[in-house]
């Protein structure tokens, strides 16, 4: 088979000779060639379907024209895709395809962006021989965001094939026979699916519209800004599409980001929050025990003002900082040093939904060459996904492993605690009790643990059947941390090839905070605070020594605020009230200073003291790093109406009191004089400033600077909120266009046994 795929066939197309590997599609071919070759049915990694029949082009010495989608160039072929007759077969094809299509562009939503209406002005149909009544068909709506307008629909069945290969959902299908065939949902009249829009972004015409952006606008009013999605983890790449300020629709317009053609639900309708009524405006500063609305000036002076008189009276180690995995890279850096040169406090955390620094220090000098990739998942040959259901909490990482096993015939072995839709996929499954998943990867590792017969058995099989696989790709979950971590990568150095891994967080930005180091005892890159050198080496570049003692935990932090012991804490974007299941009063009676940065009045911004609000990651630029270690630049895409960047906050905040005279002044104004101080110093970021800018991925591979291969947490620490694909933390709340779904209100695919068998239909 490897052989197969290097060999090179010569070929010659429009009189250019081209090599290319054996078994490429001449409509391939061309498209590397420049040439165009028109087509509204094929689309790359789905089956092909040779319906349009616009793709013809002229073989010599065969008697008839062939489709280019379905062709493969053999070695010594000679094709024409650009002669009359070819001309005449694609005009006619047009006006086969224009019998029923409306002549309605003025106010299709696909106007400017419509595949039919740039071949009809390529081909010059200006005339039909059809004289017939055109056939039509009420505009329906499967789902507050899909609508289907039938007699626009030129039947490519790109939707059918993207929901029934690439989503695995089965969707959609098709109805009837020959002129009256129509694409139907797979409920009367509505959609039962995960609503992740693919379908409507792959239609080459105006037939599948969406909810959020119908009728609003042209797309040539608007402008586009490639940015990082702000919910999951997997990084995903999407194109907002900008007006006067306000994001009207989002989609993957140039398909140049890690997640190709695919964006779940969150990354193509989850924006709105952005315009959320309950966003917060202004600052608010609580006084007489209400809050209320303050200026800038007052409600920062308030914060610094109580920042330094509770240090002085309590001391560093009574003020405590939360970060956030929603915020950038240059901003969880910045928080990092806040909390220790300016506060002097190692008492900083943020809620971890990944063993990132337990994986970072068992691999140490390994990691550069053993962290996964996205691409590395489609590519993989075996596939092992442990304490994670991917499809709803990574669904790029599921999008992957369907096209890896569709495309590569790899094989996927899963651990996981209930059923999961990709065991459809799976090979080898192996169902274990919930929390049981590291007991069952400690088995994998040292063949002992008390999982019962069944269960044991099972993982004998599952172990067997690995060993004979090569090139391993292993994604794990929350529920895999600390010891379980080490005896996973020492179950994979055992296994033949390069085993690569990578742990599956919930957030935008959580591999981010955690390697920027919002840690109490590890420093940025995941350097041991214990380590006197590092400790050292950052306390130079921030301007004043780090304490050298560990600070304490989130969750011991809320405690310590409850008990009276820690009387200052600084809240980034979190909310660790209801992350942390933390029941408080009204006010939390222990501290005497609760600041929260933040969008929306969350049940930890509800008892603050004072409140700024925050820009999201839509409105402000930096870097996030996704769960597998690859960074990409978020853009400002619109100016927020009245909030600010966390990290000009922090920076404001840090000048104030430095002012004061606690801690030292910041010399940095922009995030990108940050990033220049990260990638000079955070090891494993010092990547290509010219690979971000263009848009692309550059890959992260921190290591602790003295990887002593063993990292543990409380088992508390470390936990996944099991988000959905309509959840994303307290972020999921203010989606509406999200919420509106029958799928968001009903969860179908929640791990609740009477609704467990959705995908199973």
């Amino acid at each position: 088979m490897a052989e197969t795929e290097t060999k090179l066939i010569s070929f010659t197309l429009n009189g250019q000779k081209l090599s290319v590997p054996a078994g490429t599609l001449v409509i391939e071919a061309a498209k590397q060639a420049g040439i165009e070759v028109p087509s509204f049915c094929y689309y790359p990694g789905l089956a092909l379907q040779a319906a349009c029949r616009m793709c013809l082009v002229e073989v010599e010495k065969q008697r008839k024209l062939a489709t280019a989608c379905t062709l493969v160039a053999e070695d010594g072929m000679v094709v024409h895709a650009d002669t009359p007759a070819v001309h005449k077969a694609r005009k006619d094809m047009l006006e086969f395809v224009l019998t029923n299509h409306p002549l309605d562009c003025p106010v299709c939503d696909k106007g400017g962006e419509c595949e039919l209406q740039d071949m009809t002005f390529t081909y010059g149909i200006d005339h039909s021989r059809f004289i017939e009544e055109k056939l039509h068909y009420p505009e329906e709506k499967w789902s507050p965001i899909v609508f289907y307008d039938a007699p626009r629909c030129i039947l490519c069945f790109r939707c059918v094939r993207v929901c029934d290969e690439g989503m695995d959902v089965k969707a959609l299908g098709v109805g009837a026979r020959g002129v009256t065939s129509v694409i139907i949902p797979n409920e009367s009249g509505q959609l039962a699916c995960e609503e992740c829009g693919m379908c409507i972004d792959i239609c080459p015409v105006g037939a599948l519209t969406s909810g959020t952006y119908r009728y609003q606008t042209r797309p040539w009013e608007m402008k586009y800004f490639g940015t990082a999605c702000a919910h999951c983890s997997n990084g995903c790449k999407t194109t907002l599409s900008i007006r006067n300020n306000e994001i009207l629709r989002a989609n993957n317009r140039d398909h140049s980001g890690i997640n190709g053609e695919f964006l779940c639900a969150k990354g193509r309708f989850g924006y709105d929050f952005t315009t959320n009524a309950e966003r917060i405006r202004q600052p608010l500063v609580r006084k007489g025990g209400t809050l209320q609305p303050a200026s800038w000036e007052d409600a920062i002076e308030e914060i610094a003002r109580r920042l330094k008189q509770a240090h002085d009276t309590h001391g560093a180690a009574a003020m405590g900082v939360i970060g956030s995995n929603h915020i950038t890279n240059e901003e969880s850096y910045l928080l990092n040093r806040f909390a220790r040169t300016t506060l002097g406090t190692n008492n900083i955390d943020h809620h971890r939904t990944a063993d990132y620094a337990g994986l970072a220090t068992a691999l140490g000098s390994k990691a550069k060459d053993s962290m996964a990739t996205m691409a590395q998942i489609e590519g993989a040959s075996a596939i092992v996904l442990i304490a994670n259901d991917a499809t709803q909490q990574n669904p790029l990482v599921a999008w992957q492993i369907r096209a890896a096993v569709r495309h590569h015939a790899a094989h996927l072995y899963i651990i996981h605690a209930g059923p999961l839709k990709l065991q459809r996929q799976a090979a080898q499954s192996v169902d274990v009790p919930a929390g049981a998943e590291g007991r069952a990867v400690g088995w994998l590792a040292t063949g002992s643990g008390d999982l019962g017969g069944k269960i044991t058995g099972e993982l004998e099989k599952f172990k067997e059947a690995l060993a004979k696989e090569k090139d391993v790709v292993i994604l794990f979950g929350a529920n895999v941390r600390g010891a379980a971590v080490r005896n996973l990568v020492k179950f994979g150095s055992g296994l033949s090839g390069q085993t690569r891994y990578m742990s599956l967080g919930d957030y935008s930005n959580s591999r981010g905070a955690a390697d920027m180091g919002v840690f109490p005892d590890r420093l940025p890159g995941y350097a041991p605070l214990s380590d006197a050198n590092e400790r050292g080496r950052w306390g130079k570049l921030w301007g004043k020594e780090i304490p050298p003692k560990p600070g304490v935990n989130a969750r011991q932090m809320m405690q310590a605020a409850l008990e009276g012991k820690l009387k200052a804490l600084y809240v980034v974007g979190a909310n660790p009230l209801k992350t942390f299941g933390v029941k408080a009063p009204d006010k939390i009676a222990g501290l005497d200073l609760l600041v929260v940065q933040d969008m929306f009045m969350t049940e930890t911004a509800q008892r603050a003291d004072v409140i700024l609000p925050a820009a999201s990651t839509y409105e402000k630029d930096g870097t996030l790093t996704n769960t597998a270690g690859e960074i990409q630049m978020v853009r400002r895409a619109v100016d927020a109406q009245g909030p600010r960047s966390d990290f000009d906050l922090l920076r404001i905040l840090i000048h104030q009191l430095a002012q004061l005279g606690l801690g030292a002044a910041m010399k940095h104004r922009t995030p990108e004089a940050v990033l220049e101080e990260i990638r000079q110093n955070v090891r494993g970021y010092d990547v290509s400033i010219a690979g971000l800018l263009t848009g692309g991925t550059e890959q992260a591979t921190s290591a602790p600077a003295a990887a002593d291969g063993s990292y543990d947490v409380a088992a508390d620490l470390v936990f996944s909120s099991q988000d959905d694909l309509f959840t994303s933390g307290t972020l999921g709340r203010y989606c509406s266009k999200l919420n509106s779904t029958k799928e968001s209100k009903e969860r179908p695919w929640s791990s609740s046994p009477t609704t467990q068998s959705w995908w199973s239909r």
